[in-house]
């Protein structure tokens, strides 16, 4: 039993020493068959990538072996991070062990001293660093970035910060961190894609434990709770745990986690993930579930747990794959018999691999990027998959070809946020005490009505007073909101641009006053709703309508009416001559004479006419109802003229723009308003004819003495200026379209859409109306619509159609009920009155024709007027 006992420690002491001399690069060399190099490796065996590294590329070396029967060596030397040690071992590898190619090192400082040996001796040096510089790989045709390029991450993580409707993201990184510069310009990119930026960027200096907390500390002093954390795994572990004790693991902070830190939240203790809980991360995508990489899981397990016992997980990450597929590359590139260096490299860029990773395949020395990554959520004591996101295809469940995925954060899972929440974290907070709102108010706005700062001096201090519209509305919008906003006002002595500009450089947080909202000032900051009517309006001088004072007594009614009173009138007038002109001598006589005093019967017989001089009831019916149209139309008439009389009869001395530009005339705006540049570019004013006033009082003189012939303000404030001079002054001219007054914020401001609501609400309840009214009531003038005036005071006959329907539907009755009796009379007697003028016809058949005439109607009176069929209607 004894010698059975040891015979198995001999035999195990003979295994572990074959291991350890194929670890250490010192194989058996004895035997050539199927020997192909020796290949070197430089890994950080102090970190737990350069461990996983190491472990993969001898799984790599050995089932190379085993599929293709050729063996390769594998040195492997340990850098512990630092790039003079990785030089060393560079010199080291090729000079003393002759090997063909170098995979590593895992960061740029290392690896650009071990790429220029390479590049001397021609050995192809394949880079495992997150991100190599172009022209490293243009200068050293020896090197090779073997390390898929990840910045594609920064494009999922900007696709989560719009689904969650978050505009600010302060970024903490590494200071020096070669790969930090390319990393933060990706993000800003992506960010901007969406709507929202950088606002803040913490530089961690390692292992600067005070200084840490100090930056944490004025990370939670501002308003801001959306942090993306590129930084090393140390590092990184070293920022949670504080920032746990700190209380800012807590609701409403978002932590947001990427590569190479979240591909190793897997191998954290349970005391750092504790510290971590509710952090969302975007690690590289691993296929896991194929049969490939399950074998070789089980491989990595049992070595790396008797390599690195004191590793807590033994699980591989996306660095172990990495390296095992790069291995594999390298090791088929050298497989090619006789083939010289220049060719190994050569052969490794034409690589076509399926690895664990993905495709392996390269473009100009660099390896293909990096499209898919998979979303994870801290929670217990691990972490769970909350889906994938794809470069072109957006956020899905799964990953596979057959799966249609959809670009939607609604793919993904419930996520666990800090603090236990299960709603989506505002991302931020209101200012606080110690550190409110900073407001600037512009001092030089030309209109006090809407912003006035006063000087107020106590003692030996001086202080400001704000009012103003602007300054209520402001006050009366932060009631709305949800939450107490503190905040302080600043004056600032500049223009508007420069005071929105001011925002842009964080001098301020926000800006309230009479500022406009402009296209230009968007790249600056952003905007609330306008709490003001929007337009540019066109103010000139009034004058009497002098020359229409001839006239203005046929205004009260139009040009239809007077026409269809006439008309009527004649109507009714020939109706009651044509009755009663048998009965009243006066109107008989001559054509001439009857025409006129058919004429003067249409327009006297109102007046002069008496109702019992009528014989007809005919005509009487006819002229009750013309008397009761005539009372009517009369007594409108009076009213009307009166009311001309009394209204001020005024007119714009300017009808349109086309008018100033043809009389080459003056024009005034205000000078530290966009105004100028828009009468110039857009209303295609001369320069030279654009007058600029700094102050509100310079406006009416200047439009009085003519100096000016108009005067172009924003809709807002010509409401102003016309309550203080409404009697001279009046706004003509069409309205252009340009943005109302609002408040400044800056770019992507958790605040402005709460603001927003909160202004739009003060709106709809009638406080803004309210407000403006307040405003104007000390001004006791009230605005004049000279040209609705003209239109409305004249009136037509729509007025009065149901009055001349019924006079000339009587008088059309009446006429022709007498046509009708009168041709039934001339029917009976039709017989004695042929015969009489056809002897009469005979008789004086060559007389003159006035002589016929004269006898017709001689004998037409000899007929008996009291035969019954003569009877007189």
């Amino acid at each position: 039993m004894d010698k059975f006992s040891a015979f198995l420690s001999f035999l195990a002491f003979v295994l572990l020493l074959k291991q350890i001399l194929i670890v250490d690069g010192i194989s058996d060399t004895t035997k050539d068959d199927g020997f192909m190099g020796i290949l070197g490796a430089i890994v950080d065996n102090s970190s737990r990538i350069g461990k996983e590294e190491s472990v993969a590329m001898q799984i790599a070396v050995e089932d190379f072996f085993n599929k293709n029967n050729q063996r390769l060596d594998l040195k492997i030397r340990n850098s512990q991070g630092d790039p003079l040690q990785a030089a060393l071992a560079a010199r080291s590898l090729i000079n003393t062990d002759q090997v063909q190619a170098i995979l590593g090192p895992q960061t740029w400082e290392e690896v650009s001293l071990v790429a220029e040996i390479g590049s001397k001796s021609h050995i192809p040096i394949m880079s495992l660093a997150d991100a190599t510089p172009v022209w490293a790989t243009e200068l050293c045709t020896f090197l090779v970035q073997a390390s898929p390029n990840k910045l594609k991450q920064m494009e999922a993580i900007a696709a989560m910060v719009q689904r969650w409707e978050w505009h600010q993201v302060t970024i903490i990184y590494e200071d020096k961190d070669f790969s930090a510069p390319a990393v933060l310009s990706h993000l800003s990119d992506a960010l901007q894609e969406v709507g929202a930026e950088i606002s803040h960027y913490l530089a961690i200096l390692p292992f600067a434990s005070s200084s840490l907390s100090e930056e944490l500390q004025r990370l939670k002093s501002s308003q801001f709770r959306v942090f993306v954390v590129h930084l090393s795994l140390p590092v990184a572990v070293e920022l949670f745990e504080k920032a746990k004790i700190m209380n800012m693991m807590e609701k409403d902070y978002v932590w947001i986690i990427i590569d190479p830190f979240a591909s190793l939240v897997h191998s954290f203790n349970a005391s750092t993930i504790s510290s971590m809980q509710g952090i969302v991360g975007v690690k590289s995508y691993l296929p896991e579930n194929e049969s490939h990489f399950q074998d070789f899981r089980y491989k990595f397990r049992q070595r790396f747990s008797s390599e690195h016992p004191e590793e807590v997980n033994h699980e591989p990450s996306i660095f172990a794959a990495e390296a095992y597929d790069l291995t594999w590359t390298v090791a088929l590139a050298i497989s090619k018999k006789k083939q010289g260096r220049q060719q190994i490299i050569s052969n490794i860029l034409q690589s076509d691999v399926d690895g664990l990773s993905g495709k392996i395949n390269f473009t100009r020395q660099t390896i293909a990027p990096a499209h898919t990554f998979q979303i994870i959520n801290v929670i217990g004591e691990s972490y769970r998959e909350l889906g994938f996101w794809s470069d072109g295809r957006g956020f899905s469940e799964t990953i596979g070809e057959s799966d249609t995925l959809k670009s939607s954060m609604n793919a993904l899972g419930q996520v666990f946020w800090p603090g236990g929440i299960q709603g989506t974290p505002k991302g931020w907070s209101p200012p606080t005490s110690a550190n409110p709102l900073k407001i600037g108010v512009p001092t030089t706005a030309t209109f006090k009505q809407y912003v006035e700062v006063e000087q107020v001096h106590l003692g030996n201090n001086i202080s400001f007073s704000y009012k103003g519209l602007a300054i209520d509305v402001f006050k009366a919008t932060l009631e709305e909101l949800p939450f107490d906003l503190l905040y302080n006002f600043f004056p600032f002595n500049g223009t508007f641009d420069a005071l929105v500009e001011q925002i842009h450089l964080k001098n301020f947080d926000a800006a309230v006053g009479s500022i406009s909202i402009l296209a230009n000032r968007y790249q600056h900051a952003e905007f609330t709703a306008p709490y003001t009517e929007s337009g540019l309006v066109m103010i000139v001088p009034v004058r009497s309508r002098t020359r229409e004072k001839a006239w203005l007594f046929v205004k009260p009614f139009t040009n239809a009416m007077w026409i269809l009173i006439g008309a009527t009138s004649i109507y009714n007038g020939f109706v009651i001559w044509l009755i009663e002109r048998n009965h009243c001598p006066e109107l008989k006589g001559s054509i001439s004479n009857q025409v006129g005093t058919l004429i003067w019967l249409a327009f006297s017989t109102l007046f002069s006419l008496n109702g019992n001089k009528l014989k007809s009831n005919l005509s009487r019916i006819t002229m009750v109802v013309w008397l009761f149209m005539a009372l009517v139309i009369t007594q409108t008439y009076t009213a009307n003229l009166a009311s001309l009389l009394t209204l001020p009869q005024l007119e714009p001395t300017v009808v349109d723009v086309f008018a100033l530009q043809n009389s080459n005339a003056m024009v005034g705006c205000a000078g530290a308003s966009y105004t100028s540049k828009y009468l110039e570019e857009v209303l295609h004013f001369r320069h030279n004819n654009i007058k600029n006033f700094s102050r509100a009082d310079e406006y009416a003189p200047a439009l009085r003495r003519r100096e000016v012939a108009a005067l172009f303000l924003d809709l807002p404030l010509a409401k102003v200026f016309l309550a203080e001079n409404c009697k001279s002054f009046t706004m003509t001219g069409p309205t252009y379209k340009v943005g109302g007054f609002g408040f400044a914020f800056a770019r992507g401001s958790q605040l402005l859409p709460s603001v927003t609501q909160a202004m739009l609400k003060v709106s709809e309840n009638g406080t803004v109306r309210d407000l403006e009214k307040n405003m104007l009531a000390s001004q006791k003038c009230m605005d004049m619509d000279l040209e609705d005036d003209r239109l409305s005071l004249s009136l037509n006959p729509s007025y009065f159609w149901v009055l001349f329907l019924f006079t000339g539907g009587t008088s059309s009755m009446a006429l022709a009920i007498y046509i009708f009796r009168a041709y039934n009379s001339m029917s009976m007697s039709e017989h004695n009155v042929s015969w009489k003028l056809m002897m009469a016809v005979m008789k004086h058949w060559g007389n003159q024709r006035g002589r016929f005439s004269r006898k017709v109607s001689d004998i037409a009176q000899t007929t008996p007027t009291n035969s019954p069929n003569a009877t007189e209607y």
